[in-house]
């Protein structure tokens, strides 16, 4: 049986702002947001903690075989949100979202966070260098990920109205 719904992955750098955008499409669409940082968390999905990055070790097949089991590849309407995107199978996902912000932004955003040292520099780095989105492209087809900004106000808005029409689509072109 065909999904309905499709799913959707929204990955960036830390503080581009994933989790508002995952959060106001999940309420505007209806879908399940999928924190994944926080199932690791919660679930205990990893192998202790990188101290000097102060992020998690992800053990990426209990994390995968918790996700499956959810029924993700079946159901579809899920928003996955997480600071990489590869680890998910092409069959899961049909929409790669890659939130992109301007570095001072990104700058300022993450110092506020309380990000230094190694962590801020490696996540800066990875905004100005591209790295997810290129990640992005290299693991799914080309015509599934997409670059949206998020340095401003109104580009969550406008994000989640892009999003919207893209699922209103979606739907029209699986339907049956």
């Amino acid at each position: 049986m065909a999904r309905q719904n499709p799913n959707i992955v929204i990955t960036g750098t830390p503080g581009v702002g994933k989790t508002t955008h995952a959060e106001q499409l999940a309420q505007s669409l209806g879908f399940t947001h999928v924190s994944v940082n926080q199932i690791v968390k919660d679930e205990g999905y990893h192998e202790g903690k990188d101290e000097e990055l102060g992020s998690w070790v992800v053990d990426e097949d209990k994390l995968l075989d918790h996700l499956e089991g959810t029924g993700i590849s079946e159901k579809g309407g899920y928003i996955l949100d997480w600071h990489a995107c590869e680890l998910f199978p092409e069959r899961w996902i049909d929409l790669v979202i890659v939130l992109r912000c301007d570095s001072t932004i990104l700058y300022d955003r993450l110092t506020a966070r309380g990000y230094k040292g190694k962590k801020l520099e490696e996540n800066m780095d990875s905004e100005i260098m591209q790295v997810l989105l290129d990640e992005a492209r290299e693991s799914y087809r080309e015509e599934i990920v997409v670059e949206l900004q998020s340095s401003g106000d109104g580009d969550v808005e406008g994000n989640v109205e892009r999003v919207e029409k893209w699922v209103e689509q979606w739907r029209a072109n699986n339907e049956g």
